[in-house]
């Protein structure tokens, strides 16, 4: 009986912590631009480079991302542990991904460098300017609170980025008033937007209408019990409401991402390492 939570232990160090699942999602919207039906998007987040040790596991992760073929690719903040040049040997590897549209991304709570010590607040200042580097040689358009308009003929969709914003003690950077400028209400909008609890104080019952929000920052807490169609259990439901997967309310979605990385315990259990792909759909009025 003691062997068996101490294999698990094993399972998650040696193999779950690279067992990336793609997981498939078609959301439909009435309002969605005709131009964007079966519109698709690869969302990755919390990539955490700082704690990865297999380079041929990571060329891995990075080939199935580029097998999806998506139009666009949004990562979701957690470059880094901590420090920018944890990403330095990774570079050439990630600077693979390719969209058709674009390479767009936003800064998770750990970016920032707030939780080591520093010998200055240049030395800190440098490292988020080195980061903010970083994310150019990767082919990232880093969207700190700020849009662009993805655009098909006369058709386009809003793309937000806002920095993180986090309750519970995190970081909140993320503005999302100065994000929106200049975006029309009946504009198509996606946020991209680290941490979940933005989404459920902030962005649901807004008086805008924000059609999807991506997120990641929970990791699914890389522990849980997760059975398609019967059960999805993490110890992180007690801390977040909205922890994995899609959820949607008035006509509003969210998916937080269960994240590539990982942090801390270096494996995964159950809750495992994620590549989505969302699908967006025009839904047909009746």
């Amino acid at each position: 009986m003691a062997a068996i939570p101490f294999g698990a232990l094993l399972y998650g160090v040696f193999k779950g912590k690279y067992n990336y699942k793609v997981l498939q999602y078609t959301l439909e919207f009435e309002d969605l631009p005709e131009a964007f039906d079966a519109y698709q998007i690869t969302q990755i987040s919390d990539i955490h480079s700082g704690s990865f040790d297999n380079a041929k596991k990571i060329k891995y992760g990075i080939d199935l991302i580029n097998q999806q073929a998506s139009d666009l690719i949004l990562f979701t903040g957690d470059l880094v542990n901590n420090r920018a040049e944890e990403m330095l040997p990774w570079i050439d590897m990630f600077k693979q991904l390719k969209a058709k549209d674009g390479k767009f991304s936003i800064l998770g709570n750990h970016d920032y460098g707030d939780y080591i010590e520093w010998d200055s607040e240049i030395s800190k200042t440098k490292n988020m300017q080195q980061l903010e580097a970083i994310h150019k040689q990767l082919g990232f358009d880093l969207l700190q609170n700020e849009n662009r308009s993805l655009e098909k003929g006369n058709a386009k969709i809003a793309l937000i980025g806002v920095e993180n914003w986090g309750a519970g003690g995190f970081k909140k950077a993320g503005d999302l008033e100065q994000a929106t400028t200049g975006i029309a209400p009946t504009d198509f909008k996606i946020v991209m937007s680290h941490d979940p609890s933005h989404w459920e104080q902030k962005i649901r019952k807004n008086k805008t209408h924000y059609h999807l929000t991506l997120s990641g920052h929970t990791h699914g807490m890389q522990f849980g019990i997760e059975i398609p169609g019967w059960i999805k259990w993490s110890p992180v439901k007690w801390r977040y409401t909205y922890w994995a997967g899609i959820y949607e309310e008035a006509g509003q979605f969210l998916n937080v991402n269960r994240g590539f990385g990982f942090l801390a315990y270096p494996g995964r259990i159950g809750i495992w390492p994620e590549i989505t792909v969302i699908t967006l759909k025009r839904k047909t009025i009746v």
